[in-house]
Parts: structure tokens; C-alpha cells; sequence
């Protein structure tokens, strides 16, 4: 096992073509949603790092649906409290950005150690529902590329 994560990351946009989002609430800091996030592993490519953590935090299987890599990457400095998972000296995190389109809201299965529950949420509730500033900056990217900033989503 890796003593510590290295600082490059994926931020994975689950979402339905009608722009609801996938959100999960983190495990280790109740009242924090945000899409599917983690930290590559030693040798993975960066599509490899995304399939693996949709499947590890959603139980999806990314590779049955549209997985795109939106060639966005967000340099932004680590949360004091996570600094510990780094090594020392490394304050920032590179973290890339895509997106998975799946046709319709699926329940998906969480890891508990990971998260405490899940969401689909319309995508302006869902940008105003995440604490990273990144995640909510990859949501309005998504509707804007939809062509939907104005129209509602619609809710099942």
C-alpha cells in the first residue's frame, strides 16, 4: 500500500443527459457533496484513475457508458485537514476533470468507509450543493455545454 497520495487527482461529473448530477456526501466530513473524486495511482493513466474510483465510490462501471475527458485541470491548494495523506512539503493538487453521461438515474452502491449517501440533483442545485469551488465551476461547464443554463432539469 502507498504511504501517501500522490498530488494528481480526477473529478468525475456523473450526470444524465437531462442534466441531473450525481452527488455523494463525504464519509469523513459530513455536510460535504461532491462528484467522484481521487487520487491516481502509481502507473494508472488518468482515464484508468477515473474508471477505477466511478467504480470504487458509485459501483458503476464507467466503461458501459460515455466517460469524456474534458482536457480541464484545476491547480488549486490541498485542504489543511487532507495535507496528511501527501507527502510533506506538497501543498497542491492537480486535479482533471470528466464527465459520464448515463441515459437515466440509477441507484448506485456506496462505499461507507467513503461516503454516507448519494443525490441526483438538478444541476443548479447540485452546483450550489458542493464545497469544492472546482466541482461547482465542472457543473455550470456541463450545462453550459448542453446549452442549458437556463432550462430546469427535469427531477424523477
Amino acid at each position: 500500500m502507498q504511504a501517501y497520495k500522490l498530488p494528481i487527482s480526477v473529478l468525475v461529473v456523473i450526470h444524465t443527459a437531462d442534466l441531473l448530477v450525481l452527488l455523494l456526501e463525504r464519509a469523513d466530513h459530513p455536510g460535504y457533496w461532491q462528484s467522484v473524486t481521487g487520487s491516481q495511482d502509481p502507473g494508472e493513466t488518468l482515464l484508468q484513475t477515473a474508471v477505477r474510483e466511478v467504480k470504487e465510490e458509485t459501483g458503476l462501471n464507467a466503461t458501459d457508458f460515455t466517460l469524456s475527458d474534458w482536457q480541464i485541470q484545476n491547480r488549486y491548494r490541498l485542504y489543511e485537514e487532507w495535507r496528511w495523506r501527501y507527502p510533506p512539503g506538497i501543498t497542491h493538487n492537480t486535479e482533471h476533470v470528466f464527465g459520464l453521461e448515463l441515459p437515466e438515474t440509477r441507484p448506485v452502491v456506496i462505499s461507507s468507509r467513503e461516503h454516507l449517501g448519494y443525490a441526483w440533483l438538478p444541476w443548479q442545485e447540485a452546483t450550489e450543493k458542493v464545497f469544492s469551488p472546482s466541482n461547482a465551476q465542472a457543473i455550470r461547464l456541463l450545462a453550459k455545454q448542453q446549452g442549458s443554463e437556463k432550462r430546469p432539469a427535469n427531477r424523477e
